[in-house]
């Protein structure tokens, strides 16, 4: 048996969570309602997290001996970001139960490998190339041509680590500016519009996908999500086929979202697989107030051995990101009808920070 089919807690067990943003607020909120305890481990002493637990651990992941401590007082850990460090995962997976499990994050913490695991299914992607030097890059930029978009292989996200290469620009200056050993390339994606699938999948292999959502982002953070995408049944169906496909190959336990492109190919759109995110995800915070059962209690329920829910959308939904000095305007949102307001309470706002959300659930489409 593995460690995850091993897991069944019981109300008042006490679940640790790998991280003290905003994610793991509403996963302990989540946590909190079905009966469990949560202690949150982060480094930050101003962590979000930290306000919703009664116990929280602020300490660096490279501390073996808060780490020890942290797994002795929990039944099972968690995160809410993928960057978790491969150490701090080994220390805690030799203690307690970790999921997802810390494989699946050897494979999405590295761009190229995350690529190569989709390729390998027959899922489509970007055309993409390793790059480890200016040479290599100047090859890879031959063979996929441009504009194409170089990201570091590890550590990015909301635009970080990456950069859009046009004709006319100095390869060698940006593999430069790009500061990094481990690169990939890959083609740059004439899009139609962006979606993602949240999809939760249980110890015992089911899987729940939420309806695709589509996405706009703005500077490279996710502002607007709504909730159907407008796209045909049809590639919806596929969207969601093709997230559990990858939950399933993960043999994944959780919540994880699947970003994608919808491009215009022989004709007709087709899905290109953008990359996995394998934790609770901005693009699913509608359903905190869209949906049966939110992204965050199905993370909960699928860790804690719990069967999964069916989710069903109240009806047209749209999540707003509240970013920077977005925040100042929340008394805005109070009197709009339909509309739920979750501020995160990171104190004074920061340029592209995320303060916070709002949901507006329209009545159900007749």
């Amino acid at each position: 048996m593995t460690a995850s089919s091993q897991v069944k807690l019981q109300p008042g067990d006490t679940i640790g969570i790998l991280g003290g943003g905003q994610l793991g607020r509403m996963l302990a909120m989540a946590a909190a309602r079905l009966g469990f305890r949560c202690q949150v481990f982060s480094p930050d002493p101003d962590s979000p997290a930290f306000d919703v637990v009664l116990n929280a651990t602020c300490a660096e992941y490279a501390d073996v001996e808060a780490l020890e401590l942290f797994a002795n007082d929990v039944d099972v850990v968690t995160y809410e970001f993928e960057n978790v460090p491969a150490a701090t995962a080994m220390v805690l997976a030799a203690r307690r139960p970790v999921l997802p499990a810390q494989k699946i994050l050897e494979t999405t913490q590295d761009r190229l490998i995350e690529k190569d695991f989709i390729t390998r299914l027959g899922i489509g992607t970007a055309d993409y190339a390793d790059v480890s030097s200016a040479a290599t890059l100047r090859a890879a930029i031959n063979r996929i041509g441009l504009p194409a978009v170089i990201k570091t292989r590890r550590f990015g996200y909301d635009g970080k680590g990456q950069a859009i290469i046009r004709e006319g620009d100095d390869p060698d200056q940006i593999w430069n500016d790009l500061g990094t050993k481990s690169a990939i390339l890959e083609a740059f994606v004439p899009f139609e519009r962006e979606i993602s699938v949240i999809a939760a999948r249980s110890a015992n292999g089911d899987v729940e996908c939420y309806d695709v959502t589509e996405n706009e982002h703005r500077d490279h953070i996710l502002k607007i999500s709504r909730a159907p995408a407008d796209i045909p049944d049809e590639l919806a169906a596929q969207a969601r086929s093709i997230a559990e496909k990858i939950a399933n190959a993960l043999d994944y336990v959780g919540v994880l979202a699947v970003e994608m492109f919808v491009v215009m190919e022989n004709g007709g759109p087709q899905v290109l697989v953008n990359e996995i995110a394998p934790r609770v995800h901005n693009s699913g915070h509608w359903t905190l107030d869209g949906a049966s059962i939110s992204q965050f209690e199905q993370h909960i329920r699928a860790i804690a051995g719990w069967p999964l829910g069916k989710p069903v959308r109240h009806g047209p939904v749209t999540m707003t990101n509240l970013i920077g000095d977005d925040i100042l305007g929340y008394e805005q949102w109070l009197t709009v009808p339909g509309a739920t307001v979750h501020l995160y309470g990171k104190g004074p706002p920061r340029p592209g920070r995320k303060m916070g959300h709002v949901t507006e659930v329209l009545p159900r489409e007749k």
